[in-house]
């Protein structure tokens, strides 16, 4: 895996989304739920005309899943985060683990480095080859 530097701002999206992947998961199953069985109506057509949407609330259900915003950046976000992970040998998927997924957080870069036997700088050059396999998938690397 051959790691291009990545813009900062990149870096630290790509690691925020790392940091946040299984709570995206929860919220995922959560804005799901919402959809498929209902939550408050955000129809402010009170009284008016009739809608352009579809009547059966079947179909409204599966034209919300289908648009619904956060639902679909969330699901694209934690599929490449995946994607990645699951490619990834176990000493990789280790690192991830331990920086991104421990919480607390217990380690520094030093000492993810000696949990693995390797270098702090090779930890961070497997860092950034996870970290740019992910913006790779999102599009957010410049090929």
């Amino acid at each position: 895996m051959q790691a291009t530097k990545l813009p900062k701002n990149i870096v630290r999206y790509v690691e925020h989304n790392l940091y946040y992947y299984h709570e995206y998961l929860r919220d995922i199953e959560r804005l799901r739920k919402d959809i498929l069985y209902g939550k408050s109506s955000d129809d402010e057509n009170v009284g008016g005309g009739r809608g352009n949407l579809p009547s059966s609330p079947t179909e409204q259900r599966a034209i919300e899943l289908v648009t619904h915003r956060r639902l679909e950046k969330l699901e694209r976000v934690t599929h490449a985060i995946k994607t990645v992970y699951e490619a990834l040998p176990d000493e990789k998927r280790k690192l991830v683990k331990l920086k991104y997924w421990t919480r607390p957080q217990r380690y520094t870069w030093d000492g993810i480095a000696e949990q693995l036997h390797i270098t702090k700088r090779q930890a961070m050059r497997w860092r950034s080859e996870v970290v740019y396999a992910i913006a790779e998938l999102l599009g957010e690397a410049d090929a």
